[in-house]
C-alpha cells in the first residue's frame, strides 16, 4: 500500500465501482454497505453520506481518545518530521489507521445504520463477497428474513448461494458493467431506443 518513499499508492476504482456508483445517480440504490477500507466506492461517485464502511476507512486516522478524525496522509507527514509517534492534536490522545484492526468491534453507528437498511430493503446485491467475515455476513441474512430478494455476483461458492433469488458466477468488474447496460435499457424510453 506505500511506495518505497512512504507515500500512499492510490487504488484505482474498477468497473464494478462505477457501476454501481452509476445505479445511485439512477436512484436504484439506497446505500453501500461495504467492507473495504479503500475509499473506492466514494472515488467512483458514491455519495460518502450513502457508503457504510464496516471495517473503516485507510483514508482516515481516529483519535482513541476523543474520535478526531485527520487524514492518513497527515499523520505519515507528521511520522517522518519526529521519531515519536504522533500524537491527537485536539486531546494528545493515541491514533491509529481509521480501519477495524482484528479484534476490534465494528463501528456500532455504522453498523447500526447498515443492519437497519438491509432490513428495510426490497433487493440486497452482494457483490464480489465470499460471506465469511461475520458480523457482515448477517447483512445479506437480515435482508433475506426481511423478505427483500438476494442477488450474488461471486467468482465462488458462497454459504448463501442457496437463499439466493438470482446467483451469477463472474468477476464483478465483468458482470456488473452488463447489468448495467440492461439497466439503462429498461429504463430508456422505446421511442429513443429505435433512434
Amino acid at each position: 500500500m506505500f511506495t518505497e518513499s512512504g507515500l500512499l499508492i492510490e487504488a484505482q476504482p474498477n468497473p464494478a465501482h462505477y457501476a454501481v456508483a452509476e445505479l445511485e445517480h439512477l436512484d436504484k440504490l439506497d446505500c453501500v454497505i461495504t467492507q473495504n477500507v479503500d475509499n473506492l466506492h466514494q472515488k467512483a461517485g458514491n455519495s460518502p453520506d450513502k457508503v457504510f464502511e464496516l471495517h473503516g476507512n485507510m483514508r482516515q486516522a481516529i483519535c482513541l481518545s476523543c474520535n478526531q478524525r485527520s487524514p492518513l496522509e497527515d499523520i505519515i507527514k507528521r511520522l517522518k518530521e519526529t521519531p515519536n509517534p504522533p500524537d491527537c492534536s485536539d486531546c494528545g490522545g493515541i491514533i491509529k489507521p481509521d480501519a477495524v484492526f482484528f479484534g476490534e468491534p465494528l463501528p456500532e453507528k455504522t453498523l447500526r445504520q447498515a443492519i437497519y437498511h438491509s432490513r428495510n430493503c426490497d433487493l440486497l446485491m452482494v457483490i464480489g463477497s465470499t460471506l465469511i467475515v461475520y458480523p457482515a455476513a448477517f447483512i445479506p441474512m437480515y435482508a433475506k428474513e426481511a423478505g427483500a430478494q438476494l442477488i450474488i455476483i461471486n467468482l465462488s461458492p458462497t454459504p448463501l448461494d442457496n437463499q439466493a433469488t438470482v446467483l451469477i458466477r463472474g468477476k464483478a468488474a465483468e458482470v456488473m458493467p452488463r447489468i448495467m447496460e440492461k439497466v439503462r435499457n429498461r429504463l430508456t424510453p422505446e421511442s429513443e431506443k429505435r433512434k
